[in-house]
């Protein structure tokens, strides 16, 4: 079964401050209102828009979302 972008995300939790994904991971920890169990690209990139965030970057995220697609398929 495919992991949620989420339960992905969270294995950069931890490491070093300065990183951007890890920082992007540890802000979508924080967030409750997260989409935690999505695996879409549509919905997770609408939340993040909505956010306007530094640390919830679009260019972070599409990263991210490319190295999930990578790992899990789309």
């Amino acid at each position: 079964m495919k992991k949620s972008f989420y339960s992905y995300i969270l294995t950069y939790r931890g490491g070093a401050a300065n990183d951007a994904k890890i920082q992007f991971a540890e802000a979508c920890f924080r967030d409750t209102s997260f989409p935690k169990m999505s695996t879409s690209f549509e919905e997770l990139s609408q939340y993040i828009e909505m956010q306007g965030d530094d640390i919830l970057a679009a260019s972070t995220f599409d990263e991210l979302w490319s190295l999930y697609v990578e790992k899990y398929g789309e």
